[in-house]
This record gives structure tokens, sequence and C-alpha cells, in this order.
């Protein structure tokens, strides 16, 4: 099982972050769960995402 963290303070830059590693995982990566949370920060707000995945055998016959 592996973790990775996505993070950004721009909506559109998250979602492009999350979006260009949800894109590099390998073909046999299976994505388990996503942890979304936004939270204020100053004047801002803060995105992240916690994204569970994991490698997987192909298939045998």
């Amino acid at each position: 099982m592996r973790f990775k963290l996505v993070t950004g303070s721009d909506p559109e830059l998250f979602e492009e972050r999350l979006n260009r590693f949800v894109e590099s995982l390998p073909e046999d990566a299976i994505v388990v769960d996503v942890k979304l949370t936004a939270t204020q920060a100053g004047e801002g707000v803060t995105y992240a995402a916690l994204v569970q995945y994991k490698r997987v055998e192909p298939w045998q016959e």
C-alpha cells in the first residue's frame, strides 16, 4: 500500500496537481481511497488530498 499527499492553495492548481498524479500512476495501480480536505489558512484556503493506492499483479491464466 502506498500514499501520496497532494496540496494546493488554489483550487485549479490543486485539481491540476491531483490529475497529474493520478495520470502518472502505472497501469497496474489501483486507487483504493481518496480523502479530501479544505482548511482555512489566514486569508486563503489550503486544499489537500491523501491518495491511497496499490500496485496489483496482472491476472494469470
